[in-house]
């Protein structure tokens, strides 16, 4: 069976792109050379033999004389800096036209009908926030009133907070697929519905990342899942993947509470661990299915697809360099014990899908070029320098899975 495993470092960008200034940003980002450097330097020998320091010198990340990998940078078509965006060109759909995004919040028609559907009552918030802030900021207010807490980002995303002791959660999944069925009207374009459940934990507002859910919309074309699927093979979805895609062209998925467990998971799953029949679930169909012809008889392949989300989530966000500096080793650990496990015929790939400089001002994502890394055990190393659209993952995968 020949297999890819594609590892996306949530946000580990690498420079500020052209345009930046266009989504502002500063032409200063540069999430990974930005982290290595307040760290003093980080530590990552897997990476850096794959070729990681030959893509930009960075602290502690050295150019070395004979890298095993292929190696270059992804400069983004798309118009955005957002999961979505970066996840599906990578998978290989490039977007005309960008999300819609709500800098002073929603309009009041989905606030209006969203609280008629929901029958919550009213809503709290309704402007862009940073997650912790605001639920930290409306906590007091959400206790007293049960009214659920809705904000917004620089990217285009509807998020729902609450405290499931105070509203279950599974009313928080039913008021998001509510959001959801309101937002799909095209006319608002909105990429992703998110549940943030939280609890008060030694007294402070804490979010509880294993039950999060992104509810976003059908890529509108079909993407590398879900020609893998349509041969017959299985797409293994770890982490958020499945959000991202709306399930579509997914086999098996698994959410998971931290990136080290995506990271344990992906090594099971390397290794034929992984208990499949547990995991395994019913991919949304697809409005336009690509045409299978012969390509149905192949024999089965498998894609592993990870999101490793801490390093976004937990770190850029909240502009903590030193925790983004810490979780990039961690991953780096268990690259080691997965390129030690790889077979002939697996393929692996690394990058990442925007960035999220903590060293910079404000909390949002960065539009910035992403670092990309190829690996088999008979690739020629090789400086692939700049590549145009992060769909090159897309191309090399098939070309790897089905030539």
């Amino acid at each position: 069976m020949k297999r890819a495993i594609i590892i996306v470092i949530d946000s580990m960008g690498i420079g500020a792109m052209p345009d930046c200034k266009e989504y502002n940003d500063v032409f200063e980002c540069n999430t990974l050379k930005n982290v290595a450097n307040f760290c003093g330097g980080l530590n990552l020998p897997n990476m850096q033999r794959l070729g990681l320091g030959n893509i930009q010198e960075c602290a502690g990340v050295c150019l070395i004389a004979n890298p095993i990998g292929q190696y270059g940078i992804m400069e983004e078509k798309s118009k955005g800096k957002d999961t979505t965006t970066g996840h599906w060109e990578i998978a290989g759909v490039v977007l005309d036209e960008p999300f819609a995004i709500f800098p002073d919040g929603f309009d009041n028609e989905i606030i209006y009908e969203f609280i008629e559907k929901t029958n919550c009552g009213a809503i709290l918030g309704n402007y862009p926030a940073s997650g912790t802030k605001i639920i930290e900021d409306l906590n007091e207010k959400h206790q007293k009133t049960k009214y659920p807490i809705i904000y917004t980002s620089a990217d285009s995303v509807f998020q729902i907070a609450v405290d499931i002791n105070v509203i279950p959660l599974e009313t928080l999944y039913s008021w998001c697929e509510i959001a959801r069925k309101i937002l799909d009207n095209s006319k608002y374009n909105v990429s992703r519905v998110i549940a943030r459940p939280y609890q008060i934990i030694d007294g402070k507002p804490t979010r509880i990342s294993k039950d999060r859910r992104d509810y976003s919309l059908v890529p509108p074309k079909p993407t590398l899942l879900n020609e893998v699927q349509k041969t017959g093979g299985n797409v293994i979805a770890i982490g958020k993947i499945e959000d991202i895609f709306a399930k579509s062209g997914i086999t098996h998925a698994v959410h998971i509470g931290c990136n080290k467990e995506g990271l344990e998971l992906t090594l099971q799953a390397v290794k034929n661990e992984l208990d499949l029949d547990k995991i395994k679930c019913i991919s949304a169909p697809h409005p336009n299915p690509p045409p299978q012809g012969g390509r149905g008889q192949l024999p089965s392949k498998s894609l592993i697809f990870t999101n490793l989300v801490d390093t976004d989530m937990l770190y850029g966000h909240r502009n903590d360099a030193k925790g983004y500096g810490v979780a990039l080793e961690e991953i780096d650990v268990y690259i080691g014990e997965i390129l030690k496990n790889l077979k002939e015929d697996d393929l692996l790939v690394i990058t990442a899908d925007h960035g999220c400089d903590p060293t910079v001002e404000g909390t949002d994502h960065t539009r910035e070029y992403v670092p990309v890394i190829f690996y088999h055990k008979n690739i020629e190393p090789k400086d692939l320098g700049l590549l145009i659209g992060f769909d090159n993952v897309a191309s090399n995968v098939k070309e790897w899975l089905f030539k």
